[in-house]
């Protein structure tokens, strides 16, 4: 029997065990629900444009520019976007090239509030085959686990929504776009600073993410080879503080349990394929189970 007697609304989970909603509580999905993503497009979008009476292949969206996909719709397009983020979690993920029986597939670890820790992934290992620990001497190690290091991404996991200023298709015809919650899964190195500088302006404001919204654009970088790739510039718009309307504590919760969502997706299949990473030694094995039955007499 439970002791409580009092309803109190600020402590659901007690309160729903003592109002027997166990019954009736939604069950969890077998994967994490959907939500649109946000990515910079590293390389133009070419169309076909009519010029001087003939048809020529043009730029119809800059490289640089930020997408967002739509999940079973469509991708717009934008040059810059304010984004007003809500948390952010971190993770690893490690892309795994598919041939001709597999498709291509990433392993990713469940999402943590820092990296500080062992994190299960989907493959049945932890950390996506990352070894734990400070690795004193990269020199030492050998080159297949240097591959394999370098092979994962740490992820810095943004949730927020996000107005896209003057947005287009994948055409480059303007488009309308209500105002999205996103995901952006930020893997790149410099990025992944850049948006962490956010965050830690926001904790020497003691402001929270919610309440102002960061302005991207991006910047091309260079590589030897001749091509290029861009990262975002941000900046804090400082002059407007948001309020958190009841918009605002939907999209919290919504995110929150979208995580949730996604951990148990991950943990479950982490149940499934741990046994993958089992190492038996079976020749010890077979020294043990090598016994004839005189051995017992």
């Amino acid at each position: 029997m439970s002791n409580v007697t009092t309803i109190d609304t600020n402590n659901f989970a007690t309160m729903a065990v003592a109002m027997g909603m166990g019954a009736d509580q939604p069950k969890e999905s077998s994967k994490a629900s959907t939500l649109a993503r946000l990515r910079i497009q590293h390389t133009p979008l070419m169309g076909q444009q009519e010029i001087a009476g003939k048809m020529k292949n043009v730029e119809v969206v800059a490289g640089g520019s930020y997408k967002l996909e739509i999940p079973d719709g469509p991708t717009y397009y934008a040059d810059k976007v304010s984004v007003r983020p809500f948390l952010q979690r971190f993770m690893y993920k490690k892309f795994i090239k598919g041939n001709d029986n597999t498709p291509n597939r990433f392993v990713k670890t469940v999402m943590a509030n820092d990296l500080n820790s062992d994190m299960k992934d989907n493959n049945g290992g932890f950390n996506c085959g990352k070894p734990a620990g400070y690795i004193k001497d990269w020199a030492a190690l050998p080159d297949s686990m240097k591959d394999l290091i370098k092979s994962i991404k740490r992820v810095r996991a943004l949730f927020g929504t996000v107005e896209m200023v003057n947005p287009t298709d994948e055409g480059g015809s303007p488009v309308d776009v209500d105002t999205t919650a996103f995901i952006w899964e930020i893997d790149n190195r410099d990025a992944f600073k850049i948006m962490g500088d956010m965050f830690s302006k926001y904790n020497k404001m003691r402001r929270l993410p919610p309440q102002h919204f960061i302005e991207l654009e991006s910047k091309e970088v260079p590589l030897p080879n001749g091509s290029s790739f861009y990262i975002p510039t941000a900046s804090l718009d400082l002059n407007n503080t948001l309020d958190m309307d009841n918009d605002a504590q939907e999209n919290f919760a919504n995110f929150i349990a979208w995580i949730e969502n996604y951990n148990t997706y991950i943990l479950n299949a982490w149940d499934e394929n741990m046994h993958k990473n089992e190492e038996v030694d079976m020749n010890t094995v077979e020294e043990f189970v090598d016994i004839s039955a005189e051995d017992f007499v």
